[in-house]
């Protein structure tokens, strides 16, 4: 132990946030060009968006060209987010997300969505206190509720085999009263119960009706229900002809926003960024939404070490402000999403490989557990690694996710533009045949 840092720095120094990030920094270096590097790699395990960032950023260019910056811009403002930037925000989610009216005065912003979990979390919760989530579900969400809050993730395993998932996401009230239970049992508080819809990694979403028979268990029970549609937006085709006879099920995204206005309750939260619906990761612009006042007043005098830049915000703002461009740029984002995920679902079925069909998100969970010669954490490792050596295809692995298979990954399919992603999954497929064949 380094006795110049507290026991929180030195713990911080030896836990990386994800087993990936500097293979994924060294791919981005090693990127695959096809006139300059034919040989280099396809980082598809970082969830962002790059398809349709050239519309974005050529209509920001114009934002910044012809209009002047407001003088609110250079000074402080509310730890809420500049007014006029949460009116814009509520006039855009009201008509685009959620389609029910949002009260510009129950948000409150974060400098991107992993500082709106960390701030949700510090608010909620006392250390030691758990926050629960159906497996498999985004790893780095331990972090961002423990390293500052110090609350405790806990795993709800609903299912083992990917196929279990063709019908949609599995969640009963028995999962959530077997958690509370377990969690009570080791005297811990079941504090808060997070849902991600679309979800990460799945691409599944819950129905209004699960959505409200989870409130209604949340709410009886006093635990925290927040769910995030940070995938709101990042609609596939599920009508598409190339991908049609896979859904049995006829599923719709609808925001957890229309429940929280008609019931009104203060165990009841959801949470959005900008990161992933319009790829600007890069950005930092999160935000939580309550109806409880108390949580948002606590959160506003927290929040000041985490404001969104007042530039970034008018920046936002005016491209929100223009309700024509962000449809048509929706329409276009969805429709080239699904280009991608059409390319990526004709790779796998050729080497038949299961997947779980996507209804949202960037991501495909897929299960490559028939290539590992034991079903363990090392032999996943072992394999995600040759994957990546053999074919410059990076994925995510499965280790994280709180899941109880090994052998399932994630692949971020927007990541790369349409023809790179074509080469990429040549490769990819390549390599799989080779390996059944061995």
């Amino acid at each position: 132990m380094n006795k110049s840092l507290s026991s929180r720095g030195n713990r911080a120094s030896k836990t990386v946030l994800r087993t990936d990030m500097d293979m994924f920094f060294e791919a981005v270096d090693n990127q695959y060009d096809k006139e300059k590097n034919l040989t280099g790699a396809f980082p598809l395990n970082v969830a962002e968006n790059r398809l349709t960032w050239n519309i974005l950023s050529a209509k920001i260019k114009e934002i910044t060209t012809e209009k002047d910056i407001p003088e609110w811009v250079a000074g402080y403002t509310s730890g809420q987010g500049h007014p006029s930037f949460r009116a814009s925000v509520a006039r855009f989610l009201t008509r685009f997300l959620t389609k029910c009216p949002m009260d510009e005065n129950k948000f409150a912003f974060s400098a991107g969505a992993t500082s709106v979990i960390e701030m949700t979390a510090l608010v909620l919760g006392d250390p030691g206190d758990v926050m629960a989530f159906c497996a498999p579900s985004y790893p780095v969400y331990k972090q961002d509720i423990g390293n500052i809050a110090e609350l405790e993730r806990y795993d709800i395993i609903t299912h083992h085999d990917i196929s279990d998932l063709q019908n949609g996401l599995i969640l009963e009230i028995s999962h959530l009263e077997a958690a509370k239970k377990d969690i009570e049992s080791q005297g811990k508080r079941f504090k808060a119960f997070v849902l991600t819809t679309p979800d990460n990694p799945t691409g599944g979403i819950y129905s209004y009706e699960k959505l409200w028979e989870v409130s209604s268990w949340c709410i009886e029970n006093e635990v925290h229900l927040i769910v995030n549609e940070i995938y709101g937006l990042s609609l596939i085709d599920t009508s598409h002809p190339a991908i049609r006879s896979d859904y049995s099920t006829s599923n719709h995204f609808a925001s957890f926003a229309q429940i929280m206005e008609v019931r009104q309750n203060d165990y009841l939260h959801l949470w959005y960024a900008f990161s992933k619906d319009f790829g600007v990761s890069g950005f930092r612009v999160g935000l939580v939404y309550s109806h409880n006042d108390i949580f948002i007043k606590a959160y506003e005098n927290l929040n000041y070490s985490h404001l969104v830049s007042n530039y970034t915000q008018w920046i936002l703002e005016e491209v929100l402000n223009d309700h024509a461009f962000v449809k048509s740029y929706i329409e276009t984002n969805q429709k080239t999403l699904t280009e991608a995920y059409i390319i990526v679902v004709n790779a796998l079925k050729s080497v038949d490989i299961s997947y779980v069909p996507s209804y949202g998100s960037l991501f495909i969970w897929l299960d490559l557990s028939a290539f590992l010669k034991k079903e363990t954490i090392k032999a996943e490792q072992k394999f995600w690694l040759k994957l990546y050596k053999k074919t410059g295809v990076l994925l995510t692995p499965g280790d994280g996710f709180g899941h109880t298979k090994r052998g399932l990954f994630r692949m971020v399919y927007p990541f790369i533009p349409l023809e790179e992603l074509e080469v990429a999954m040549k490769r990819f497929t390549k390599f799989l045949k080779k390996r059944s064949k061995s």
